[in-house]
This record gives structure tokens, C-alpha cells and sequence, in this order.
């Protein structure tokens, strides 16, 4: 579990691209930070070691993909790899969040708010991450 004043990490898992979210307890607020570019769902370790050392987390939430009927699905598996990756590498707790109709959200939000132009460049895996991080605090 967190404390009070906490800075959280929360990752929207994909194959291609993650999108990266920071938040923090004392505010009980998330907010969009970027998107990684990933190989078969790793992100360059590099990048993702720069993150951290960066923001020093307490804490990383993983978007975890299921369907809706609550399943697992051949993405699912490759989220988990994702978050023993971070667990092994960072020493850092990390929590799995169901991330079930997040990406929906996301571009029904970005969309309102900026049209199609809203949904480019990796916008969606951002907010996506935003909300599954918002989610996760909400629920904690």
C-alpha cells in the first residue's frame, strides 16, 4: 500500500507503444506524461531507467488488459511479463489495475476535447495511462 504523500507511476501496456502517467497521493490526482516506444511490448530500458530515477516512484501501476467479460487474452500474458520486468528490474512495488474500456475512454476524451487531430501521436496510450492511475488511486 502508499502513504500519504506518494508519487505513483502508472503504465498503459501495449505491444507497439506505453503510455505513462504520474501521480501523487497528497493530491489524489494523475495526469498524462508520455509514451514509450516498445519492441514486442518492451520498452527501451534506457528510457523507462531515466523515468524513474526522474519522478522515484513509491509505487507503478500496470494497466493489465482483459476482456470484458473479465478473461484473459493473449495480450494479457505479455502485460504480466511487462510488470515482472519492472519488479526485477526497479525493486519497486508494482500493483496490476484492470484496465478494462481505459483506451475507450481515453479516445472518447481526447476526441471531445480536440477532434481526430486530439488522437494522434501516442496522445491515447497517455490518457489511457492517466486513467488507469486515476482509477487505481480512486479504488485506494
Amino acid at each position: 500500500m502508499t502513504n500519504e504523500h506518494d508519487i505513483l507511476l502508472g503504465f498503459d501496456f501495449g505491444m507497439k507503444r506505453i503510455g505513462v502517467a504520474v501521480g501523487q497521493t497528497v493530491t489524489r490526482t494523475a495526469r498524462a506524461l508520455t509514451t514509450l516506444k516498445a519492441e514486442n511490448g518492451m520498452p527501451n530500458k534506457e528510457a523507462l531507467s531515466k523515468l524513474i530515477k526522474i519522478w522515484q516512484p513509491t509505487a507503478i501501476i500496470v494497466g493489465i488488459p482483459l476482456n470484458m467479460d473479465g478473461t484473459e487474452q493473449a495480450i494479457t500474458q505479455e502485460a504480466r511479463r511487462f510488470v515482472e520486468m519492472l519488479r526485477n528490474l526497479f525493486k519497486i512495488p508494482v500493483y496490476e489495475m484492470d484496465e478494462r474500456l481505459t483506451t475507450k475512454s481515453a479516445r472518447e476524451t481526447l476526441f471531445e476535447e480536440g477532434g481526430y487531430k486530439a488522437l494522434q501521436n501516442g496522445q491515447v496510450d497517455r490518457v489511457a495511462a492517466q486513467l488507469i492511475l486515476q482509477n487505481w488511486i480512486n479504488n485506494h
